[in-house]
């Protein structure tokens, strides 16, 4: 039987995090062990993703980052350009193999952390704290008794939620035969694609030099694609839209997300707590997860640190979580035309503070200036809607599989 003070369990973008994070502790705080349990290689360990966010000046993982710009571009359906400098933000592109590495050296110079190889079957709450069954990668049971657990696997389906959509996607890296990206400018979000009869559809481009980019077709609706939907939607979309001419695919990437107003339980247990997707850190308007996984393994470290209580705070405040409400349901309802909707705030607001708002970090005022800019009457019906809504268990023909715990930090 191991032991230790801390187990985190599952070692993707929220485990990795608080791990690190507890491997950085002060001279003078409390020493704390902490075991690190990820799934042996097979369906249960995390597949490689990309995960884009921003933030102001230098951060932590600035080594590992593929690319990062200054500059966002969106395109209206009608073809406006509307491109900005989002200073002082900057945004940026980390591959999920590189953050691992990244984390890997420098967890390998804590003497805090062990990691544990492993698939985790039960955890069972004990008196003064809980125990972890797992099973390694040749069979062979093992037992972890620990005082505080962190549950980052993505839960095999979702809580009673008023509206649920589906954040889909699927992403071509390609190598173009001429130089005809802008390195320096993201496509953040392009509607010129086909929108589908509910949600809306957009491409988006991440270019790390002329020649080379993550090409991606998103879209918001209920239920995913078929491969082949996929591909021909980013054939059109390199063809027909962006006109690349010859390029070459290296490499695939398709993700799932869910949007919705569930409520998240951030405990499972007395020393049990989830973090990441799972402990509700995706945004539910957008998808956006990875700097609210910051956030909350910042947090629960210093709690840990201080020998507090260490429930993870929530991921995102109250009043963003019910403007998202109403967003997920306007759109869903089709009352909000969901490119139009999002096109307009991009032309109205400066784009630095979208991405505060996205972000939860606008204060109230900025709030009601955005809301000014929506379609009022349609947002209002379907604010007075929610208050009679009943929260239904999503179907499980469209939540049967895991969903990822990433972080396209990406609409």
């Amino acid at each position: 039987m191991l032991e230790a003070d801390v187990a985190i369990v599952g070692a993707g973008a929220a485990g990795l995090s608080l791990a690190h994070r507890l491997s950085l502790s002060a001279p003078d705080s409390p020493r704390l062990s902490v075991i690190l349990m990820d799934a042996p290689p097979g369906p249960l360990h995390p597949p490689s993703r990309t995960w884009c966010f921003w933030e102001k000046g230098p951060g932590p993982y600035d080594t590992a980052l593929s690319a990062a710009w200054r500059r966002l571009r969106v395109r209206t359906p009608e073809g406006r350009i509307i491109e900005e400098d989002i200073a002082p933000l900057t945004y940026k592109m980390l591959r999920s193999d590189d953050f691992e590495e990244l984390v890997t050296r420098r967890l390998a110079r804590s003497d805090e952390v062990r990691r544990l190889e492993a698939a985790v079957e039960t955890v069972n709450d004990i008196v003064g704290g809980a125990e972890i069954h797992a099973r390694t990668g040749q069979g062979v049971p093992v037992t972890v008794r620990v005082r505080w657990v962190f549950d980052s696997r993505p839960l095999g389906s979702l809580p009673a939620a008023r509206t649920t959509l589906l954040q889909h996607f699927h992403g071509w890296f390609v190598r173009t035969e001429q130089p005809v990206f802008d390195r320096d400018t993201v496509e953040f979000m392009d509607f010129r694609v086909p929108q589908p009869p509910g949600g809306l559809a957009f491409g988006y481009v991440l270019p790390t030099d002329s020649r080379q980019a993550l090409l991606e077709y998103t879209e918001f609706s209920g239920a995913v694609l078929s491969h082949d939907a996929y591909d021909t939607a980013l054939r059109h979309y390199t063809g027909e839209v962006l006109r690349l001419g010859g390029f070459e695919v290296v490499s695939t990437e398709t993700g799932v997300i869910p949007m919705t107003d569930a409520r998240f339980d951030r405990r499972s247990g007395p020393s049990v707590f989830r973090i990441g997707t799972a402990g509700g850190a995706t945004r539910p308007s957008t998808g956006y997860t990875f700097s609210a996984i910051q956030r909350q393994t910042r947090a629960v470290a210093a709690a840990l640190r201080a020998g507090r209580h260490p429930l993870p705070p929530p991921a995102h405040k109250a009043r963003s979580r019910a403007m998202d409400a109403v967003l997920l349901r306007a759109l869903d309802s089709g009352r909000v035309d969901g490119a139009a909707f999002f096109a307009r705030l991009f032309s109205r607001l400066p784009m630095e503070r979208l991405l505060r708002f996205l972000d939860g970090e606008t204060r109230l005022h900025e709030d009601l200036a955005l809301g000014i800019h929506t379609p009022v009457l349609p947002m209002l019906r379907s604010a007075a809607e929610l208050s009679w809504l009943p929260r239904r268990p999503a179907p499980r023909r469209t939540f049967g599989q895991p969903f990822p715990d990433r972080d396209p930090d990406r609409p």
